[in-house]
Order: structure tokens, then sequence, then C-alpha cells
């Protein structure tokens, strides 16, 4: 997949930082120097190819009501639909999809227990499967951006490696 030098830059330059005014995408359009709209047509492209899966803030789950981390063990035919029906969901945050038994994972935010717990027993209801709940016991800050390279090629990588293995 071939991405746009402006898609690469938002890629890797507002995985943090997200300028936080009334015209963000604006401001965005001045960084870069284009207009508005391809800001939001590389937004919107880099949604429809599902490079990006959501724009939007990520809170402090105890200033944001109460959360918790989910997963649950889907059937490998139906992961793309139960992800489907998780995200309709608008408490759910960072789905994605794990290599193990309990291959569905997400975050749900509710702005307190008794409304988070409506809300697990909803997705229950909705997607006729059991939720693995499992609750913060600590708080650790993680940096979750990743500077991608996207002049790296992995067979070029591999085609390199191997002719240094045959020196």
């Amino acid at each position: 997949m071939q991405l746009s030098l402006l898609q690469q830059q938002l890629i890797n330059d507002h995985q943090q930082g997200f300028p936080l005014c009334s015209a963000p995408f604006s401001e965005l359009a001045q960084q870069y120097k284009v207009d508005e709209c391809e800001v939001l047509a590389a937004i919107n492209s880099l949604q429809t190819l599902d490079v990006l899966s959501r724009l939007g803030p990520v809170f402090d789950h105890k200033k944001a009501g109460a959360s918790t981390l989910v997963a649950m063990a889907v059937a490998e035919d139906k992961l793309d639909h139960i992800a489907d029906l998780v995200n309709q969901f608008e408490q759910v945050n960072h789905n994605y999809a794990r290599e193990h038994d309990y291959n569905l994972w997400f975050v749900v935010t509710d702005k307190d227990m008794v409304a988070l717990n409506k809300t697990l027993k909803a997705i229950e209801e909705k997607t006729a499967l059991t939720l693995l709940i499992l609750p913060m016991e600590a708080s650790y800050h993680i940096d979750l951006s990743f500077k991608i390279d996207f002049n790296d090629n992995p067979q070029e990588q591999h085609q390199l490696k191997h002719k240094e293995a045959l020196r």
C-alpha cells in the first residue's frame, strides 16, 4: 500500500499532540502547507484503507468515569462481525485483535460503574458471547506512538540480508 507524503506525515506526527483548537484540520493544513480539504481527504482515505481506525482523544479513565479492559473469545470466522458489533458502542475504544484464545480486546469507559455494567451487559447481549472483564489494578503510562519508516521495504530488507549472508 502506497501512502501519500501527507498521509505519512499525519500518521507519524499526530499519534500524539493533535491540535486542540476549534479548527484542528485548518491548523494541520497550515502546518503542511496544503488545503484543509486535502487534510480531510487524507484522513478519510486512511480510514477507508483501515490504516486509521479512530481519530479522537484518549481520556484518563479515572477522570472520565469508570472503565475496564475486556477480552472475548471469538470464532476466527466471526471476528470481524463481532468487532463491528462491539464498535457500535460509543463507550468502546482501543479495540484490537490478538493471537490468543481471547482474541478480541477492547476498553469500555462509561460515566460510572452502574452505566459501565449496563454497557458490558448490552455488549454481551448483542454479541451473545461471554466477556472476560479485566479491571485495572494499577495504572501505568505507556507511550503507544510508533515512528513508522515508510521507506522500509521488508522485501528489500530480506534480499539485502540474504546477500550479506552469502558473502
